[in-house]
């Protein structure tokens, strides 16, 4: 038995920007030491996949040699098609923790239904794995993530010793600030806010159109308890997400306005009546 409470966490770390990009590195960095750590992550950037899975084509996982000493590998799939690969042929168990990032911009308010991020974050809990999406406010491939890293590491030991619940999806941005002007973490909800977006249109060279999608950000939430603004007041923000989307205020309601009655209108069928002749008497 002291074997097993000692043996190390198993940690799988995943992203959407592909296995290459510095964030994973970042986060890898953060976290090595605090468990035996296995990375699956797509070999190309797959953000804006939010749950999409691959089912039209074979998937292929590659052994990578970009993290010395790590099991580690490349999946030519989505951020979901990671953790289900990781899951059932790499580990052929469930790890104890599944990190997600750290994404390269943010995933605060409605980003979270994009965000190939916490798509995988949200695989790993529905599949009942504690799980943890971080993302850096910053496009940048050459982004500072040292704030980043920071947080990373303090939520992920908080995880750890505080042996959260498995289906626990926490959405976790970090503002583009150096760590000495970031005020700490705050427990947040998902802000209403929305693209407001347009699609430019454009001709290519052989004179046929394409579109390119743009748009404005705009919040709707003007609650000092959202994510939104958590961020712009130099917090780092912290959603427990969840993947039931059931609107139980609006099913409660309708419940109640919209009651079935029975039908009046519609009568009942008539029991036909089966005679039965008496036997004749001798």
């Amino acid at each position: 038995m002291a074997k097993a409470k000692n043996r190390k966490p198993v940690i799988l770390i995943t992203n959407d920007d592909g296995i290459t990009a510095p964030g994973i590195r970042a986060l890898y960095e953060a976290v090595k030491d605090l468990g035996q750590i296995v990375i699956v992550a797509p070999d190309k950037p797959q953000s804006g996949m939010g749950h999409a899975i691959t089912i039209g084509h074979p998937l292929r996982l590659q052994p990578s040699d970009l993290f010395p000493g790590v099991d580690a590998y490349s999946c030519s799939g989505t951020p979901v098609d990671c953790v289900k690969l990781a899951v059932d042929k790499v580990l052929h168990r469930k790890p104890d923790l599944c990190l997600s990032g750290i994404n390269h911009g943010p995933n605060h308010s409605i980003n979270v239904i994009y965000s190939g991020t916490m798509s995988a974050a949200m695989e790993a809990a529905i599949e009942n794995i504690p799980a943890v999406g971080f993302s850096l406010m910053d496009h940048s491939i050459n982004a500072d993530f040292s704030a980043a890293q920071h947080y990373a590491r303090v939520i992920t030991e908080k995880m750890l010793k505080d042996k959260p619940a498995k289906h626990i999806l926490l959405n976790v941005n970090i503002p583009n600030f150096p760590l000495s002007e970031i005020k700490g973490y705050k427990i947040c909800k998902q802000a209403y806010a929305k693209y407001q977006e347009k699609f430019l249109e454009r001709k290519d060279p052989s004179g046929k159109k394409y579109y390119w999608l743009t748009g404005e950000f705009v919040n709707f939430d003007n609650g000092r308890d959202s994510d939104v603004w958590a961020l712009a007041n130099n917090y780092v923000s912290v959603v427990p997400v969840q993947f039931d989307l059931t609107n139980y205020d609006l099913k409660t309601k309708l419940e109640k306005q919209w009651k079935d009655k029975p039908d009046r209108s519609v009568k009942a069928p008539v029991k036909k009546i089966v005679k039965r002749s008496m036997p004749k008497s001798e």
